[in-house]
């Protein structure tokens, strides 16, 4: 029974074969497209500075004052508002506001990235039970493969950098936005969209006017995974160069600094509960909106 107690595996030749030729092939691959791919991510790297030059430039008062704004807009709570500026304040006390302005640019541009590419595939979904069946296994794939392999490919086609780490953050919180923008689109129901072939609107009208406003709430649950997925992104992402809250826990980790490791760590927290808080108080609020709206 000795054959029962160690696997058939593949001869350690073979699986050598295996490996250097799937290596070779994409080293090969880098070599050739590296510097193409580099000038594709181009506009997203400016895209990503100018969001960094405005938040680290600009007078903290300003933007204390403008993202207490943003949030009023989104929650009409007080409260929020209040806490916020609290752990604003409270992590600029400890001398993390730069970091944590790299962080907030970063946790922004990816999310944006994240939208624009995450919502289309959401509605294609939607429109096509086949895509969706293609689409799923890939999604399932993307939130079970651990954290770290997503920046292996990506350091060999663009090497270390802002760019590298902002698309590894994409690919790792994207599949939430686009589950939930396939869900809420199919969870419309099927009476608002007769009504609204009666009325001769095509495709897009229903789309645009029907499908989407009421899939709001649903897609704005998507919108605050993917930003939480992002945020749970930005210490690993911190190993490739991204700057911010992640790579003072990173030194921290490597030299065993246990205060340092602790406050960056409790103000990702405090970032991580606010973005939490507030996406959850807009998505209320759109629930209520489409109530009002039925009713």
């Amino acid at each position: 029974m000795s054959w029962a107690q160690t696997f058939p595996a593949l001869g350690e030749d073979t699986l050598r074969s295996l490996r250097q030729g799937i290596d070779g092939t994409f080293r090969e691959f880098t070599r050739e497209h590296g510097e193409t791919l580099e000038r594709l991510f181009d506009p997203l790297r400016e895209f990503l500075l100018a969001s960094e030059r405005l938040l680290t430039t600009s007078p903290w008062p300003l933007v204390v004052l403008g993202l207490a704004a943003l949030i009023w807009l989104a929650t009409r709570s007080w409260r929020i508002v209040a806490g916020a500026l609290a752990a604003l304040l409270l992590v600029g006390a400890f001398g993390m506001w730069d970091d944590l302005m790299k962080t907030l640019s970063m946790i922004f541009v990816s999310t944006v990235v994240a939208l624009v590419a995450g919502i289309p595939v959401g509605v294609l979904m939607s429109r096509s039970d086949r895509v969706q069946r293609w689409v799923n296994p890939l999604l399932d794939v993307m939130q079970t493969l651990p954290s770290f392999v997503y920046l292996i490919p990506v350091v060999m086609l663009l090497g270390i950098g802002r760019v590298p780490g902002l698309i590894a953050v994409v690919i790792y919180a994207i599949p939430p936005i686009i589950r939930f923008t396939n869900l809420g689109i199919r969870l419309v129901s099927r009476d608002l969209l007769e009504a609204a072939d009666a009325f001769g609107s095509s495709g897009w009208q229903k789309l645009r006017q029907v499908q989407l406003p009421l899939a709001l709430p649903t897609i704005m649950a998507g919108v605050n995974q993917t930003i939480m997925m992002a945020l749970s992104m930005v210490v690993i992402a911190s190993m490739i160069g991204v700057q911010g809250l992640g790579q003072p826990v990173l030194r921290a980790i490597t030299n065993q600094y246990f205060a340092m490791g602790l406050f960056n760590g409790l103000a990702i927290v405090a970032i991580a509960v606010l973005f939490d808080r507030v996406s959850q108080a807009y998505g209320r609020r759109l629930q209520k909106h489409q109530g009002v709206n039925h009713g």
